[in-house]
């Protein structure tokens, strides 16, 4: 069975994404940096991991080089990988907006760029990125939103640019994810409104499978009422 190369596969919604694909029996390619969480995944059966810096595109272009030779073949691009911090106006400085920039936009440039002709030498397949429900409204922190607004719009121009490839390219908007990190902030109201990774997940690998053939350029909320 092909399979689906996952970066940020070691977060909560990463380990919820890679849960969901080995569950249904396809390898999974875990892209990410060099530590620990990555070595455990790469113990995992079915799971491939590759150290690589997301945020460069020589490193990220020599990790689908190391993907080349492995005993699989991706037919799918799940970009979770990305950061956050707080910060309104008058506190964005350079460094921040550089790091989220890099973090939330690069990332997903460079991963779709290595992908896309592999992809497309194989016949087509699917990318899923990350965006978030404040890259398309309502109030939040200035430099991660509009980063996240840039990953959304290159959604939509990678699903027409690659439509003639039989390369499918959507975008999943989560808000406020269920998770253990999230939980130590979040007040009693969102925590029971906030959605478990494990439902977003199952969203993803709905749009990377054979179900989801007419669709691309979408943006999906995933969100619930977080």
């Amino acid at each position: 069975m092909d399979a689906v190369i996952v970066t940020g596969a070691a977060g909560a919604l990463g380990h919820a994404v890679v849960a969901e694909f080995r569950a249904a029996g396809r390898p999974v390619v875990a892209l990410g940096r060099p530590g620990e969480r990555l070595d455990a995944l790469a113990a995992q059966e079915g799971v491939h991991a590759v150290a690589v810096d997301l945020t460069s595109r020589a490193s990220v272009h020599a990790a689908f080089a190391e993907i080349d030779v492995l005993p699989v073949t991706p037919d799918a691009l799940v970009g979770l990988a990305g950061g956050f911090t707080p910060g309104s106006l008058a506190e964005v400085d350079e460094d921040q907006l550089d790091t989220l920039w890099r973090a939330n936009f690069s990332s997903a440039l460079w991963t779709a760029q290595a992908a896309a002709p592999r992809l497309a030498a194989r016949g087509g397949g699917a990318i899923v990125t990350v965006g978030a429900r404040t890259a398309v409204g309502g109030g939040a922190p200035v430099a991660h939103a509009t980063s996240k607004a840039a990953v959304v719009r290159l959604t939509t121009l990678l699903a027409e640019e690659l439509r003639g490839d039989r390369i499918r390219v959507n975008a999943v908007l989560p808000s406020t994810i269920d998770t253990p990190a999230n939980r130590s902030w979040m007040p009693p109201g969102l925590a029971e409104r906030a959605v478990a990774p494990e439902a977003i997940a199952k969203v993803i690998a709905f749009l990377c499978g054979p179900d989801a053939a007419p669709i691309s350029g979408a943006v999906i909320p995933v969100y619930g009422d977080a």
